[in-house]
C-alpha cells in the first residue's frame, strides 16, 4: 500500500498557485505543500500572503509568497522567472484567480464585462503560455485551472462569469492537445458550492443556504479543505495519463441540476 501511495507524493516539486491568499486557493496550496511540494502562493495582498505562508509552514509545509497581479503579463513573467531562478524549475501551476459579478447582464457595463473576461480567461491563457515556456525547459509539468460548475449550468445573473469559465473548459482541451506531446498535461477542477469567505453572504443566510443545499445531493456545502485532494491528484504522478479532463468536485450538484 505504501509503495503505491508514493505516486501521490509531490516531494521535490515546485508549484505556483494563484489567488492563494485565502479560500480554495489557499486550501489547494496547503494540500500541495502537505504532499511535499514547495508552493509559491500568489496574490496581491502581501500581508495576507505572508500569513498564508506562515500557516503552511506551521503545519510542516514549504511555501513562499509571490505577490503580483496575474492580469499584468510583465509582472507574471517576472514572477515565473524569479521562481525558476530561486528553485531551478517549475513543475505545477494552479490557476485559481477569478472574479465574479452577480448581476443581470443588462446591469453590466461594457467595461465590467471586459474586465471579468480579462481576469478570468485572458489572464489564464497568458499564465498557461508563460508557465509552459518554463516547464518545457525541464521536461514537462502540470497545468491545472479552477473553473466552475456554472460553466455548464447556470441559474442566471452570471453571464460574463459563466462565459469565462466555459472558455476555460475549451482552453483546457486545447492546451491538452497542444502541450501533451511535450510532456505537459492540462486539466481543470470545477468546484460546486463551497463555504468560502467569498460565498459567506450565501451560506450565512439561512434561506439562501438551504436553497444551495437542496441543489446538492449531499445536502450540504463543501468544506474548503475538500478541494485539496483533487489538486494533489492532478498534480501527481498518479494522474500521469489524465489530460484534458475537468474534475468536478461538487457533492453531486451537476447530477441533480
Amino acid at each position: 500500500m505504501s509503495s503505491y501511495l508514493t505516486a501521490f507524493s509531490l516531494g521535490g516539486k515546485i508549484a505556483l498557485v494563484t489567488g492563494a491568499g485565502r479560500g480554495l486557493g489557499f486550501e489547494i496550496a496547503k494540500a500541495l505543500a502537505g504532499a511535499g511540494a514547495h508552493v509559491a502562493l500568489n496574490g496581491r495582498d502581501e500581508s495576507r500572503l505572508n500569513a498564508a505562508v506562515a500557516a503552511i509552514e506551521a503545519a510542516g509545509g514549504s511555501a513562499s509568497p509571490a505577490a503580483f497581479d496575474v492580469a499584468d503579463p510583465n509582472a507574471l513573467r517576472a514572477a515565473l522567472d524569479n521562481i525558476e531562478r530561486r528553485h531551478g524549475r517549475l513543475d505545477v501551476v494552479v490557476g485559481n484567480v477569478g472574479q465574479r459579478d452577480r448581476r443581470p447582464l443588462a446591469e453590466c457595463e461594457d467595461d465590467d464585462i471586459r474586465m471579468l473576461i480579462e481576469v478570468d480567461l485572458v489572464a489564464s491563457l497568458i499564465l498557461a503560455r508563460e508557465a509552459a515556456r518554463v516547464m518545457l525547459c525541464y521536461g514537462g509539468g502540470r497545468l491545472i485551472f479552477v473553473t466552475s460548475i456554472v460553466s455548464g449550468r447556470s441559474s442566471g445573473r452570471d453571464a460574463a462569469y459563466a462565459s469565462a469559465k466555459a472558455g476555460l473548459g475549451g482552453m483546457i482541451h486545447a492546451l491538452a492537445t497542444e502541450y501533451g506531446p511535450q510532456g505537459i498535461t492540462a486539466n481543470a477542477i470545477a468546484p460546486g458550492f463551497f463555504a468560502t469567505e467569498t460565498n459567506a453572504p450565501l451560506w450565512q443566510d439561512a434561506e439562501r443556504s438551504a436553497f444551495f443545499e437542496r441543489r446538492t445531493p449531499l445536502r450540504r456545502w463543501g468544506r474548503p479543505d475538500e478541494i485539496g485532494g483533487a489538486a494533489v491528484f492532478l498534480a501527481s504522478a498518479a494522474a500521469s495519463f489524465v489530460n484534458g479532463h475537468i474534475l468536478v468536485v461538487d457533492g453531486g450538484a451537476m447530477s441533480q441540476m
